[in-house]
């Protein structure tokens, strides 16, 4: 297995260099299980576990290995088996806030060179949740591609397409059936010899079914879809990273119930061009678009240049990443704080030896 063909460059032949008189060897994370990972590696397929060093060493979960990451890992004598020592660096990772009130991120997909945000061109069809999607993959450092599928089932492609254009800025977007193979070339075109791409979205959606057919073999199981709503049961249930046979690499990955907001301003400003490029005519420069006098938003609004649903998507969105701000702030807060006490106490315990002494 030749790492060039899993996605290894210089940037991770830098970063290793340090495992190299370890005997460590470089190693990608394929799928993750509770605490097992399977990794490939020029010693082929390896079951690895982190060592205890890496596992109560991580300050949180998103420093620990995920589908996706490079890792320096050493090979454990009578079978496949490896202990993993040190995650490298990442390129990129595809963030989200945990399902829980617990302020962390969860790594959905790491060294990502393009995210394929899939949606279903029936009853899944969101443009809301499409602009969620779109400030995670702006914030994850990868470059997004909207990806319609179930073309075979829509009579108004050429208006969803539209709609995706008029949200999704300088986005490529390409309606597809992966049930019929149909206008799956300029989605191939994204991903080649060394290039990682990942497929995210909601259940039901064809994520598997198009990975099935960039394969040429139904390697992934996927499932039916309800009449009513047109959403699936999660065929998936864990992250898989699949070599591709004409080059390249691609993630699958569960379908997402819920896609919660780990990301800053920057990436919601570039989700949302055209709401700023009006902020910049507003007459206050803290204008929040709401009853102030000489507001470039809300006349855009009025006069039906911007829709009202995008605005309020925008602010909506904001105010999570304003609420996501304070809560980061008040646990590097509590972290300092908790680092602190931990000194002292070093500090008097030293002190108390030394005066034994």
């Amino acid at each position: 297995m030749h790492l060039e063909a899993l996605g290894w460059d210089s940037h991770f032949m830098e970063s290793f260099q340090e495992f190299v008189s370890q005997g460590l060897l470089p190693a990608r994370i394929a799928r993750e299980h509770r605490s097992m990972y399977l990794a490939y590696s020029e010693a082929g397929e390896l079951a690895a576990e982190v060592s205890g060093r890496l596992r109560f060493g991580a300050a949180s979960k998103e420093r620990m290995p995920a589908v996706g990451d490079w890792v320096a890992l050493r090979p454990m004598d009578g079978g496949p088996r490896a202990i993993i020592h040190c995650v490298l660096p990442r390129k990129s990772a595809f963030l989200r806030k945990v399902a829980s009130v617990k302020t962390e991120s969860q790594v959905l997909a790491a060294n990502v060179d393009v995210v394929f945000l899939v949606m279903g061109l029936a009853k899944n069809f969101n443009l809301r949740r499409l602009e969620r999607y779109l400030t995670l993959a702006w914030e994850s450092g990868s470059r997004p591609v909207v990806v319609l599928n179930k073309a075979d089932l829509c009579d108004e492609v050429e208006t969803r397409l539209a709609e995706v254009e008029a949200v999704a800025f300088d986005v490529p977007a390409y309606a597809v059936s992966a049930k019929e193979g149909s206008g799956l070339e300029p989605v191939v075109s994204h991903i080649g010899e060394g290039r990682t791409a990942v497929f995210l979205g909601s259940s039901g959606v064809g994520k598997s079914t198009l990975i099935n057919r960039l394969l040429g073999t139904e390697r992934l199981a996927t499932g039916d879809v309800r009449e009513a709503d047109g959403r699936g049961r999660h065929v998936t249930t864990s992250r898989e990273l699949v070599l591709l046979p004409g080059g390249g690499v691609v993630i699958d990955t569960p379908g997402l119930r819920e896609l919660q907001l780990w990301a800053n301003e920057e990436s919601l400003r570039g989700s949302f061009e055209d709401i700023e490029a009006l902020a910049d005519g507003c007459r206050f420069r803290d204008c929040e678009h709401e009853t102030e006098p000489g507001c470039a938003v809300k006349q855009a609004i009025d006069e039906g240049e911007l829709e009202a649903k995008r605005f309020k998507s925008y602010k909506k969105l904001k105010r999570e990443l304003d609420i996501l701000a304070a809560r980061k702030d008040q646990r590097a807060k509590l972290d300092m704080k908790a680092k602190q006490k931990q000194f002292a106490r070093r500090v008097r315990q030293s002190q108390r030896w030394r005066q034994k002494r």
